[in-house]
């Protein structure tokens, strides 16, 4: 008999299930010093089909904390929730909003849409950090940049984004030839998993060019992997233009404002998947996007620390690169 599908239908009831037997919704907090973070519901069920409750989550995100704090520190946090769970579609907001506890950190930001302040939580301690994943916050967004200097990112970002006929060998292939591009540059580059189906590669700016020039040279970046694999790799941001048969290389990441899942995030996706910093020697086939997990990422950290590290480290240096590259620079 052939196994029977799993829909959000069959995972609503073992999501009610599971409930009923954790029944026992016992008390839970995440203290630091005089502060006491409730964790409300801790035993709802988050992942139907792994059985990883909210609070499986939030002890998660406290067993990581010495490790992605340096990866949240000082940057406004979009905040995507997923209060019921992974079935839930979810929701984003920004604003930390009148009730937020008095030790939530916030950073002012005008907002032209709206013509308001939009008053962003900042995340440096655990106890925020708890805060958020008891809104339902899986997985976490940081910006690119810092409250220091919120218009000149750390680094820049190149989303690998797969259509649902993609396989993920050819997410490597698009992650490699970048990678020989960039090694070409003279550019340092650093390659993690998304959580989900593709892969995100990460170059350091460390604050000393606009977002625009960061994005132009993207920009540029991509056209050459789209030149090198133009069967495979599309920069058509619209899906209906795009179709759903290439990878869309997304540049567009690198605007202020814009966040995508932090290095060591849970994501809200079947498997409890985790983005993990990877080596390039990794990045080849065979390797998975459902690799790393809520329940293997910790020893994975532990064993390698320092391994996303270098994305804060010196700028690469645009003018340098582009030279290499045989393309005129684009400017400051």
């Amino acid at each position: 008999m052939a196994p029977q599908k799993s829909t959000p239908n069959t995972q609503e009831k073992i999501r009610k299930k599971e409930e009923k037997k954790l029944a026992k919704n016992e008390d839970f907090f995440i203290t630091s010093g005089k502060i006491k973070v409730p964790v409300s519901n801790p035993q709802k069920i988050y992942f139907p089909l792994e059985k990883i409750t909210k609070k499986m989550v939030v002890e998660y995100y406290q067993s990581i904390v010495k490790y992605i704090l340096p990866f949240l520190k000082d940057r406004p946090e979009s905040l995507k929730r997923n209060p019921n769970g992974i079935l839930d579609q979810g929701f984003y907001h920004k604003d930390a909003g009148e009730n937020a506890p008095d030790f939530i950190r916030t950073f002012p930001v005008h907002s032209e849409s709206t013509n308001k302040e939009i008053d962003y939580i900042i995340c440096n301690d655990k106890t925020t950090l708890a805060y958020l994943n008891n809104l339902g916050c899986i997985e976490l967004n940081p910006w690119h940049s810092t409250i220091k200097k919120p218009d000149h990112p750390d680094y820049m970002i190149i989303d690998i984004d797969p259509s649902e006929k993609n396989n993920f060998e050819q997410v490597v292939a698009v992650a490699n030839a970048f990678k020989k591009i960039l090694d070409k540059a003279g550019a340092k580059s650093f390659c993690k998993t998304s959580g989900s189906s593709g892969l995100h590669i990460y170059v350091p700016m460390n604050k000393k060019y606009a977002y625009e020039t960061v994005k132009d040279f993207a920009q540029l970046l991509c056209l050459m992997v789209n030149e090198m694999l133009p069967d495979l790799t599309t920069l058509t941001r619209n899906l209906a233009k795009r179709g759903n048969e290439k990878i869309y290389l997304d540049y567009l990441q690198n605007r202020r404002g814009q966040t995508i899942a932090s290095v060591y995030s849970l994501r809200p996706h079947k498997g409890a998947t985790v983005s993990m910093p990877l080596h390039w020697r990794e990045v080849k086939k065979g390797l998975s996007p459902m690799k790393f997990t809520i329940h293997n990422s910790l020893k994975r950290i532990q064993k390698y620390p320092s391994l996303f590290d270098g994305i804060f480290g010196p700028a690469v240096n645009i003018d340098k690169c582009m030279k290499n590259l045989g393309l005129e620079f684009l400017g400051n």
